[in-house]
């Protein structure tokens, strides 16, 4: 023989006894199966001694978080469920049978434990697929099911979104009592071996726990496993679309007391953002849940809207002030002392119409044009008295050239000439000290004026550092809590 034909003949032959082996298992597994299951019924529960419980392993896996509710409060998880237990009728001697130790059959042909989800919250009645269940000769049977669980869990949104949630999947039997079927714990925990990571939410553990509880409708007892799923949700989604806006939106408020009011945009800014931040509430309500806990977004967004209400109010007042014309009564004494001198110093406010870079040189140009002012004013006073002197003196020649008796009539048509002129002089002399009065009435009402637009500037640089202080610790403090 060649190399060739004898790797062949190799070939052949294993193929033979394979196959061989094959069908022998396959022959031993009929008569297996049809000798165990010639009397069997899975309607009972498969125990010797009716007295002793069952004893059934439950093994939980996480796969994946498929769905968070919380509004509705419904949790959607995708399980393998995993449950081991002892029919002490289906056992065999696996010499007899060509050392077959195992087989796998159609788990609705064996007794199943009817272990259930106690905290159900789906509509339709759905348990675990019916998958094949693994048989050993012992009477060991292991049916791992993977099913979808919609289960209820009870959400608290106090810290949204820098939340944690725990819930629960309570598993148990429906109708057999402890003392007919008794659930073990496979582990300590789930098994998070095989988790797909969820983009929403974090997966901190899954603990289990053994419950017995007796019912206030039953004597018997009633156990059940719980498995605790600690969740935290990944934030960053929410920092960057909910709180980073609401934060910049909330920063615009007091910069409305800096616009200057003749602007006629102060209160539109405060209008605009009190509804931007209503639309950022409601997009925040329509994920929560109805309950009387508040997120803690929420409980900033309602401080930002009420802080932004208060400084609309706030400039409403102000620009009320602004617009005090000369009818105002003059500033109280007080609010000189304390908002024109000291408050206006505090806040680099200066006089109405100062540029703030350089306040001196323009507070140069208004004492220079006060200066001017008072030249005219004396100027006119004077004239006004030198005018009254020549006045006074014509009049005095007139006296004197009565009293001769007309002595000197070549005279007279000149001092006549020089009483008229007198006489219009004082004329012009009580104008000008008309004008001159109603120019310091105009000066001391617009002087009012004035002091009470200073007022309200200085009102507004004061109640814009107190928002903005307000705003700033108001974003620390969520901060803080959220860490």
């Amino acid at each position: 023989f060649t190399k060739a034909n004898l790797s062949h003949s190799f070939i052949y032959l294993f193929i033979f006894f394979f196959t061989d082996a094959e069908s022998a298992e396959g022959k031993y597994a009929q008569k297996l199966f049809s000798d165990l299951f010639e009397n069997y019924t899975n309607a009972l529960r498969p125990v010797e001694d009716t007295d002793k419980a069952m004893n059934v392993t439950l093994q939980i896996t996480l796969s994946q978080i498929k769905d968070m509710d919380e509004r509705n409060q419904i949790l959607t998880a995708y399980l393998w469920i995993r449950q081991i237990w002892y029919d002490a009728y289906l056992i065999w001697d696996k010499d007899e049978y060509d050392g077959l130790d195992s087989i796998r059959i159609p788990s609705n042909l064996v007794w199943r434990p009817d272990i259930v989800l106690y905290n159900k919250a789906d509509d339709e009645f759905t348990g675990p697929a019916d998958t094949n269940v693994v048989l050993r000769y012992d009477g060991q049977i292991t049916w791992d099911a993977p099913a979808i669980t919609k289960s209820s869990c009870v959400v608290d949104v106090a810290y949204f979104p820098f939340d944690d949630q725990q819930c629960n999947l309570t598993f148990g039997s429906w109708t057999y009592n402890g003392n007919q079927v008794d659930i073990i714990n496979g582990m300590d925990s789930g098994d998070l071996s095989d988790f797909v990571e969820n983009v929403e939410w974090e997966v901190h553990g899954m603990p289990a726990v053994k419950n017995v509880i007796m019912y206030g409708c039953c004597s018997e007892p009633y156990p059940d496993v719980t498995y605790t799923l600690l969740l935290k949700r990944r934030s960053s989604f929410y920092i960057f679309n909910l709180l980073i806006p609401c934060v910049m939106i909330s920063f615009l408020a007091p910069l409305g007391f800096y616009l200057p009011a003749d602007s006629g945009e102060k209160v539109s800014l405060g209008v605009t953002v009190l509804l931007a931040l209503t639309v950022f509430q409601l997009m925040v309500a329509e994920s929560m849940p109805p309950s009387e806990s508040v997120p803690l977004i929420g409980k900033y967004y309602i401080a930002t809207m009420t802080m932004i209400t208060a400084s609309t109010a706030l400039t409403i007042f102000i620009m009320n002030i602004h617009h005090c014309g000369p009818e105002a009564k003059p500033v109280p004494q007080w609010a000189k002392v304390v908002i024109l001198e000291y408050m206006s110093k505090i806040f680099f406010v200066y006089e109405i119409g100062e540029n703030c870079t350089s306040p001196q040189r323009t507070k140069e140009k208004h004492s220079e044009k006060h200066k001017k002012d008072e030249e005219i004013y004396l100027e006119t006073e004077g004239h006004k008295k030198s005018q009254s002197n020549g006045c006074d003196k014509c009049v005095l020649k007139e006296l004197n050239g009565q009293s001769r008796g007309g002595s000197e009539d070549k005279h007279g048509k000149s001092e006549k000439n020089d009483l008229c002129f007198c006489l219009h002089h004082e004329r012009m002399a009580k104008n000008i000290d008309y004008i001159a009065t109603c120019f310091r009435e105009q000066k001391a009402s617009s002087a009012k004026g004035t002091e009470w637009k200073k007022v309200a500037k200085v009102m507004d640089r004061f109640f814009m550092w107190v928002f903005f202080i307000m705003v700033f610790f108001m974003s620390i403090l969520i901060i803080g809590k959220a860490v």
